[in-house]
Formats: C-alpha cells, structure tokens, sequence
C-alpha cells in the first residue's frame, strides 16, 4: 500500500468514527430533551417514560431538529408552560454539549 492510500484509509477511518460519535451523541441529548422535556410538562411515571422515549427515538437530523422545536414548543404551550422556540433551541444546544462529553467519555 502506498502512503497516500495509507493516509487516505485513516481519514476515512476517523470521518467513520466522527460520524458515529455525533450520531450517539444526537441521540443521546434527543433522550435528555425529552428528561428535560417531560419534567417541565410535570410528566412521570408511565407517561414521563413514554414521552421521553417519544423525543428520544426522533430521527437525527438537522431538519427534524426544528421539528422537534415546533413539538415541544406546541406541547408546553397546549399545557401552559411559557417556553419560547429560542429557549428550547437554547436548551438543545446545551443539551448537546452535555451529550458528547458523555459519549467521548462514555458515561452514559
């Protein structure tokens, strides 16, 4: 093998494994919006658990991002929770952050 398809074969093995990070790292904060989610709806139990894994198993992309906004802000506006779209987007950004350090260092 040459050096440059040595160099090309790590690159594709560390864009690989970069893109399975922000995928489990995806997610897991989609799993801590909807914890986060439930606890502001006052959700627990079975319908906490329900809910959680309702925004949890959301598709992860950056079009469904938006369309998990627009739920949850739906959601607390039909139960009387004020929480604006730039807050909850806040929230999932923070949420993020919080999601790769636990991937990186697997601690979920």
């Amino acid at each position: 093998m040459t050096l440059f398809e040595d160099r090309e074969r790590a690159f594709e093995q560390v864009f690989a494994h970069d893109e399975e990070a922000r995928f489990r790292a995806l997610a897991r904060r989609n799993k801590l919006l909807g914890q986060w989610a439930a606890a502001q709806l006052g959700f627990t139990g079975q319908k906490a658990d329900a809910y959680i894994n309702e925004i949890g198993q959301s598709l992860v992309a950056r079009v469904v991002d938006e369309g998990l906004v627009g739920k949850l802000h739906a959601d607390f506006q039909a139960n009387g929770i004020h929480q604006t779209t730039e807050q909850i987007r806040e929230k999932m950004s923070e949420l993020m952050a919080t999601a790769m350090i636990q991937v990186r260092t697997s601690t979920w």
